[in-house]
């Protein structure tokens, strides 16, 4: 279910629920006539009120318009109908709240390939994967840690065994990956070399590569299996090592289901 109590008018209007709504009307624009983008914000405030009623008039229920969503109603199905299976820069936006068309535009292609090449290849296991890609990657907005990555050197558990190499392999990819020995394995996977300086930093230039390492790491660390059996919490310990971020795991994914899964 994408929301689970009734949006608008009245409503309870519970923050989740209004930012998937905001999400769904996005999606929608083309159909309405000079309405502007909606603030993901989970706040429905008087323009949000106005764009449903607008929708519902024009398109869900033309000539009426209760100013209301209820789960399972016509307007919600009519909302959904908008994605109708297609993954594109503009789905991959409302997908990745503050995210910006430049950055959408530049990894909806890469994200595509880097699902099939491993196997992330069921609406189950994309909606996982994009959920936890887009809350380690601040919505596609950084594609390396912030931090210097001096904080991984000499661990030996990530393979970090040189001079330097903490910063040379810190967490870089949209689900970022760390340490010597990913690198290491990566490249030898692939055939090529992100271990010798520069190349480490194209995990983080090469929109493709950094698309590709992270359904890389999803895959070798069979998460695609955990993601068919719908466990939040074992893919988000994982990946973080705890759960980090849950909360945000938790929207994102809600927010994914809704919309790519019919």
């Amino acid at each position: 279910m994408c929301i689970s109590q009734s949006v608008g008018l009245n409503a309870p209007n519970m923050c989740d629920d209004v930012t998937l709504i905001q999400a769904l009307l996005n999606l929608n624009l083309s159909l309405l006539q000079g309405v502007p983008f909606l603030a993901e914000d989970g706040v429905l405030g008087p323009h949000s009120q106005a764009v449903i009623q607008q929708f519902q008039s024009l398109v869900a229920t033309p000539g009426a318009a209760s100013g209301v969503i209820d789960p399972g109603s016509v307007t919600l199905t009519a909302l959904r109908a908008a994605v109708n299976g297609q993954f594109d820069p503009n789905l991959l936006q409302i997908l990745m709240p503050l995210s910006s068309q430049d950055q959408a535009g530049s990894f909806a292609g890469p994200l595509v390939a880097a699902m099939k090449t491993n196997q992330i290849n069921t609406p189950l296991r994309q909606v996982h994967f994009l959920a936890q890609l887009g809350h380690e990657s601040g919505s596609l907005r950084y594609t390396a840690e912030l931090a210097s990555g001096a904080a991984y050197e000499g661990r030996i558990d990530l393979g970090n065994t040189q001079p330097g190499d903490g910063p040379r392999f810190k967490g870089r990819g949209l689900i970022q990956i760390t340490g010597r020995t990913n690198y290491t394995n990566y490249g030898s996977d692939r055939g090529q070399d992100y271990v010798t300086d520069p190349n480490p930093n194209l995990l983080a230039t090469d929109p493709n590569i950094a698309a590709d390492c992270s359904s890389w790491f999803w895959a070798t660390r069979h998460l695609n299996e955990l993601a068919d059996n719908d466990l939040l919490l074992a893919i988000t310990q994982r990946i973080n090592g705890g759960t980090n971020g849950l909360d945000d795991r938790t929207s994102r994914l809600k927010l994914a289901k809704c919309l790519l899964i019919p």
